[in-house]
């Protein structure tokens, strides 16, 4: 019973729109009707600004901790924590709010992988911002950081558990990268 709570309040905590909520609120402006029509940071910063960006992406990454809190609190064991961690991941890709059409996940899990592995996460936020910085793309810088990150799981021995969140998580974040993996062989990816 513990765990369906936990996975369906961490779903539910995922599913909070902070691009588009704050998009609203602050800026005047749905994040879906413009620029990539993405509720996450990226096209925040985009189209909004990079305070915009910032405070999505943080609102986004804390969403990712507060799934794995919610698992340690109310089972406080490894699997507890991933489970949390994971449903926070789904509802933003997935937000039960917006007819489950929502962001790349990447804040999201990014929070869930600090909170759980800071080592891992440490390094593999430094590729993403080399990357980024190289190429220009975030496409790029995120998918080849999502890749990383069950191998450093692996490399540091982190729990079986933590490895299996790592590696569903870096799935799902190339999964939804597939339109931008189809613009970068077309070399049509908006730079940032």
């Amino acid at each position: 019973m513990d765990a369906i709570l936990i996975a369906m309040w961490a779903y539910l905590i995922g599913s909070i729109p902070n691009g588009l909520i704050f998009g609203k609120a602050i800026w005047h402006r749905d994040l879906r009707q413009y620029g990539s029509r993405n509720i996450g940071a990226t096209n925040a910063w985009r189209v909004l600004g990079y305070k915009a960006g910032l405070l999505v992406f943080t609102l986004d990454f804390i969403k990712g901790q507060l799934g794995v809190l919610l698992g340690g609190c109310l089972l406080d064991t490894p699997a507890a924590m991933v489970l949390g961690g994971f449903f926070a991941v789904v509802g933003h890709m997935f937000p039960l709010f917006l007819g489950f059409k929502g962001g790349k996940g990447v804040a999201t899990a990014l929070g869930v992988m600090a909170t759980l592995m800071p080592q891992v996460t440490t390094i593999v936020f430094l590729v993403w911002v080399a990357l980024v910085t190289a190429t220009r793309y975030v496409s790029v810088g995120s998918i080849v950081a999502a890749v990383l990150a069950p191998i450093l799981a692996a490399v540091y021995k982190e729990p079986a558990e933590f490895f299996a969140f790592a590696l569903a998580a870096a799935a799902m974040i190339v999964w939804r990268h597939r339109e931008n993996i189809a613009r970068l062989k077309a070399g049509r990816e908006n730079r940032f």
